[in-house]
């Protein structure tokens, strides 16, 4: 049974979310050049499309209302606790706050902001400095903090599906190669062997296991 208290319509909550998560992801990523605003941008919609869904209208459980509900007669989709659709698809009937898929979520959204606060520390030091940036999470990956908004929105898509985040999140990921992809030819022009050396080193979005064992090389110069 879930609560059948009005679970959306409360658009308050939307703004209120929405502007929480966006200003604290700020406060990680501290947008800069206009490539920063946009990456921040669309990771800013994904947000807007996620609490309106989860507090506002539920578009998904409405396209999808009469499949969930012909499969699962007992439960009222369009209560608040059953817009943890996975919680629900799985059968976990208590508490979705406390099933498996949500508490996971809360370590990817951390993991994820964590990352790209420690990404941003790194790379502001090391272009303050016109080196690059290879020390820290840099020393693992070449591009922590769009990593780090993966991580976060796969987070909330473990706790809060879509159909509408779905759908973004392939296209965010592949706006976010595509801007690595940018920063590292910009990079190279102005490092040259220095970063063709961090390149061969360390890979660009998923880290070596072995690579957290070593002790990472000071500066060898450059940045995101």
């Amino acid at each position: 049974m879930h609560d059948s208290a009005p679970a959306y319509g409360l658009w308050s909550l939307v703004i209120v979310n929405s502007a929480i998560f966006i200003i604290f992801a700020f406060s990680f990523f501290r947008p800069q050049t206009k490539r920063d605003w946009r990456s921040f941008g669309a990771f800013s919609a994904f947000l807007v499309a996620l609490f309106t869904e989860m507090y506002g209208f539920p578009l998904t459980i409405y396209l999808l209302s009469g499949w969930l509900q012909s499969r699962y007669p007992g439960i009222d989709w369009f209560s608040h606790d059953a817009g943890h659709l996975l919680e629900e698809l799985f059968g976990w009937r208590t508490n979705p706050h406390f099933g498996p898929f949500h508490l996971l979520s809360f370590v990817f959204i951390g993991g994820g902001f964590l990352l790209i606060s420690a990404g941003w520390k790194v790379l502001y030091e090391a272009q303050s400095r016109r080196a690059l940036a290879t020390t820290g999470v840099y020393a693992h990956v070449r591009h922590p903090q769009y990593v780090g908004f993966v991580l976060v929105m796969l987070g909330f898509l473990l706790q809060w599906p879509t159909l509408l985040t779905l759908a973004m999140f392939p296209i965010l990921v592949f706006m976010y190669v595509r801007l690595a992809r940018m920063e590292e030819r910009e990079t190279l022009a102005e490092f040259g062997p220095a970063y063709e050396q961090y390149m061969r080193e360390v890979p660009a979005f998923i880290p070596r296991l072995g690579r957290f064992t070593r002790v990472s090389k000071p500066d060898a110069e450059g940045r995101n």
